[in-house]
């Protein structure tokens, strides 16, 4: 069943519910600020995780988030590497912060950002495979380092995790569990990098992390992929566009609407969801 214009926005249409994305290059919005903002109004998306990138300018960032304010998005400041959570990583987190909170005291209050969104992906890291208990320990390490300092900012701190970081379990200074719910229960949301393209595999693969999220009273956003993957068709909406898309996300949301964890959608990327076919 093809759906309308408007049929294909109906799964973004409750305006309490996160309708995130993100945007990687800001100088998509150096270049294009109107029809950067444009897009993202047209998809209904009221929160934005946007790449923080030394070399653009505060005004370019200033200007943006004003009028993407005014638009009713909260925009985070995004950044991240696999090497965050290696020894000495902390370096580039630090140096984030630092310009975050420049930033912000600068900043006009309707130009400040909302939170901090971190996606770092240790298990791409050589140390994942040698000493996975060391790299957890790194990555745990970095999140509270993170969370410490957004909070110094009065700005809620977030992350991006795998849905199989369930079957992670950790035994060192923080205690011992679960991997998923140590980060669920020490930020304040958690975007789920859940990218399969049906509903019945999202709605399995998230259930653990929407329980986790439930106990701990933390939202959980449900991230799916637009980009190419070469990693098996079921990865991406690449290949089926953004109508099939929305009807499997709108089942999603009929099956987790009621749970208070369910913190809505993400679509990773500004970049490919703006080729993305029909």
């Amino acid at each position: 069943m093809m759906l309308t214009s408007t049929g294909a926005l109906s799964v973004f249409a409750s305006s309490s519910e996160t309708k995130a994305t993100w945007l990687w290059n800001p100088w998509m919005f150096v270049q294009d600020e109107a029809g950067t903002l444009a897009f993202l109004e047209s998809k209904k998306v009221n929160k934005v995780y946007v790449q923080v990138d030394r070399d653009v300018p505060m005004q370019s960032y200033r200007s943006f988030i004003e009028k993407a304010t005014a638009k009713n998005m909260k925009i985070y400041a995004l950044d991240g590497a696999p090497d965050w959570a290696a020894n000495k990583g902390d370096r580039h987190l630090n140096t984030m912060m630092k310009w975050v909170g420049d930033y912000q005291k600068q900043a006009p209050a309707a130009a400040k950002f909302s939170g901090i969104h971190l996606d770092v992906e240790p298990y791409l890291l050589s140390g994942w495979k040698k000493n996975q208990a060391r790299t957890v320990l790194d990555f745990q390490k970095l999140l509270m380092n993170g969370k410490q300092q957004a909070a110094a900012m009065n700005l809620p701190m977030e992350a991006d995790l795998p849905f199989w970081f369930d079957e992670i379990s950790y035994n060192n200074t923080y205690g011992k569990g679960n991997l998923a719910e140590w980060a669920i229960e020490k930020m304040d949301g958690i975007t789920l990098m859940s990218y399969r393209d049906s509903a019945p595999m999202l709605i399995e693969i998230v259930k653990q992390e929407m329980a986790f999220g439930q106990k701990h009273s933390t939202p959980i956003t449900v991230g799916v992929e637009t980009m190419k993957s070469y990693e098996g068709n079921q990865v991406s909406f690449f290949e089926e566009g953004e109508a099939y898309m929305n009807q499997q996300l709108e089942l999603v949301k009929k099956h987790y609407g009621g749970n208070s964890a369910f913190g809505g959608f993400a679509v990773h990327h500004v970049d490919s969801w703006k080729t993305l076919k029909p």
